[in-house]
């Protein structure tokens, strides 16, 4: 039987994820959250889905061993290629970014073009284009993959004139396409947020998923009656890196504060 006050896993290729964390905090302010970056093999974008599924598996199950009681798979490309064989296989609940971040697009699109950013992987799978269409068939829907933005997230290079560069080429055909609502497809991109706002223009809502999937894991939770109960004291969370934790913890902090004061080194694979 699962215990309501294990803690809910989280995982991602890199600090990407702690979007989703922090909106988790928000929403889920009595849980306690297991964060895995994947740091030592940070982007999955252009990598083989075979390659991304078995990484997600070997992450999965080692949250599963740290007794989590849901698992939400942070990263687009992992959800993307893994996510049903995780909900397949895992003893817990799985819960990805895709779907929580479609619904929010076909509400902010008003019928008109939706635009998708995301990894190769991502855009490759035509996960958010499925997701879209399921809820809205008709809805058009334009992607594109962006496979400069992660590193550029990583060496934190946020509003460099680089970035600005390389966003406006890769949003140019979407705007002049006449999207209206764009998907960040991919838990590094929130980060960009005010420079793809600049270069968008304020026409376009920027669809962010980690509010949504954060919604989606408080449902989760709660119909399965695995919510933590009210605590005296704040809980206290882990944060994980495969590789460079101490550069993990610098980024980090941009995105969590104090919340994020320590992070763990595993090696995966």
């Amino acid at each position: 039987m699962i215990a309501t006050d294990a803690p809910i896993g989280v995982f991602d290729s890199g600090i990407g994820g702690l979007t989703v964390v922090r909106a988790l905090l928000t929403r889920l302010p009595h849980e306690r959250i297991v964060y895995v970056g994947d740091t030592a093999r940070v982007p999955y974008g252009p990598k083989s889905p075979d390659t991304v599924r078995r990484y997600a598996q070997e992450i999965a199950q080692w949250l599963v061993d740290q007794g989590v009681k849901a698992i939400v798979v942070a990263c687009n490309t992992a959800t993307a290629h893994a996510l049903s064989d995780l909900q397949r296989t895992m003893p817990v609940p799985v819960i990805g970014v895709v779907e929580p971040g479609a619904r929010a697009a076909v509400r902010a699109a008003h019928g008109k073009p939706v635009g998708v950013i995301g990894t190769v992987g991502t855009i490759d799978s035509g996960a958010y284009d499925r997701a879209i269409h399921a809820i809205a068939p008709e809805l058009p829907v334009l992607s594109r993959a962006c496979p400069l933005f992660v590193p550029l997230v990583e060496e934190g290079w946020l509003d460099h004139r680089v970035t600005r560069d390389v966003a406006q080429e890769y949003l140019s055909p979407l705007l002049a396409d006449g999207v209206t609502a764009l998907v960040l497809g991919c838990t590094h991109y929130p980060l960009l947020a005010p420079l793809l706002a600049d270069l968008a223009g304020p026409d376009v809502a920027l669809i962010d998923s980690a509010d949504e999937t954060a919604l989606a894991t408080a449902e989760v939770l709660t119909s399965l009656s695995l919510s933590a109960p009210a605590r005296a004291t704040p809980p206290r969370h882990r944060f994980v890196a495969s590789d460079a934790p101490d550069r993990f913890l610098a980024l980090g902090q941009r995105f969590l504060g104090g919340t994020l004061d320590h992070v763990e080194h595993v090696t995966f694979g």
